[in-house]
């Protein structure tokens, strides 16, 4: 199999530990590990009696059993653990593309949402795209169904979205399962921010809607806990999961024993957690929110409803990859242009969800004074 450079790591291998302001990431707040088991009593005391030998390829059946409870209609069967969210990506698309199939992707999107898609072949993807109204982002599902084919089989969306910050309502959500049910189309469901909600509307998993969908979880993003390396599919059909976790066999087989007994203390404390960070990140939004009205005639702000990134516009006449490599090289503010998820669009990618926003967006506007951009 070959498949293309994963764009995004590739450029976060080079900066993302050497720029000293990160203004792009698209994870939350993280905590250390004596900070998370602090979180549950008696916790620290049962993690250092963990037995460090294999574990079970579905995952820890207590782990399953929480990640189920997360939702409305799922059961432990209904949850297959992975070695993070690229791992189940991987293997969940893999097993269902097959040479001569035909995929729709919400775009832009995660690359390996894709790509996979690319490396199979005949096989052929369709963008359905998150569009610039003006005044923020929308899709159009009327676009949606004229992309449907005789061959096509899998739908995967990403809401909320990244890197737009676009989010389907939930009557959006029961529109989108309604087209996948008519067409007997699979739909993947990359819900990794789901529970970051900011206008109200608490989202529904889609996997609760529709038999077909299989919902895509991590603890990196709306838990800033990537270093656990934990993620999970989530899906009513369950004969698609045997087939995935026979995949699996080929990949990790099994899961990290730390870390999976530190996600089920994670998960025991979601609501705290999760409210914690969508309130980083609220505050980072009013930071940000100053900034671009201050600098409105270098920046078109985009809104977010749901999860730590926006995709906002340069006005500036520089294309944006350059400008974005300009400012990590003269001041080290690490920003994502649209050029990395193939658009060629003037847009570039802040995320909100960390404690060290509003320092790098200091460092950002000195950047647009000290390099002539800011009146």
């Amino acid at each position: 199999m070959k498949i293309r450079d994963f764009k995004l790591e590739c450029y976060f291998g080079i900066y993302e530990f050497t720029a000293p302001y990160l203004l792009t990431q698209s994870d939350c707040e993280s905590m250390t590990t004596q900070e998370l088991l602090d979180m549950e009593p008696g916790a620290k005391e049962e993690y250092l009696q963990q037995w460090l030998g294999y574990s079970e390829t579905w995952g820890n059946p207590e782990l399953r059993e929480i990640i189920a409870s997360l939702y409305k209609t799922m059961k432990s069967e209904n949850v297959l653990v992975f070695h993070g969210a690229q791992e189940a990506i991987f293997a969940y698309m893999n097993v269902l593309l097959d040479p001569g199939d035909h995929m729709i992707a919400m775009f832009p999107n995660y690359q390996s949402a894709y790509e996979v898609a690319n490396s199979v072949p005949d096989c052929t993807f369709s963008k359905w795209m998150v569009r610039d109204n003006g005044e923020g982002w929308t899709v159009d599902f009327d676009e949606l169904e004229s992309l449907i084919q005789p061959n096509t089989k899998i739908i995967a969306v990403n809401s909320p979205n990244n890197p737009t910050g676009y989010t389907f309502t939930n009557a959006e959500i029961e529109k989108l399962c309604s087209i996948c049910e008519k067409h007997g189309i699979y739909l993947f469901a990359d819900e990794v921010y789901k529970g970051l909600e900011m206008d109200g509307e608490k989202r529904d998993w889609m996997a609760d809607h529709y038999d077909r969908c299989v919902s895509l979880g991590v603890m990196s993003k709306g838990y800033g806990l990537a270093g656990l390396r934990v993620g999970w599919l989530v899906s009513k059909d369950t004969e698609l999961l045997n087939k995935v976790v026979k995949y699996k066999h080929y990949l990790s087989i099994c899961d990290s024993v730390p870390s999976e007994y530190l996600t089920k203390v994670a998960l025991k404390h979601n609501d705290e957690i999760l409210a914690r960070n969508t309130k980083i990140i609220e505050e980072n939004i009013k930071v940000a929110d100053a900034f671009f009205d201050k600098y409105d005639y270098l920046f078109e702000k985009k809104p977010i409803s749901c999860g730590p990134v926006a995709f906002h516009k340069l006005l500036i006449d520089m294309p944006v990859k350059e400008f974005c490599q300009m400012a990590v090289d003269k001041k080290g503010v690490l920003l994502l242009p649209s050029s990395i998820y193939d658009m060629d669009e003037q847009y570039f990618r802040m995320g909100y969800g960390r404690r060290g926003v509003p320092e790098a967006i200091a460092k950002f506007e000195e950047f647009l004074i000290e390099n002539g951009f800011a009146k």
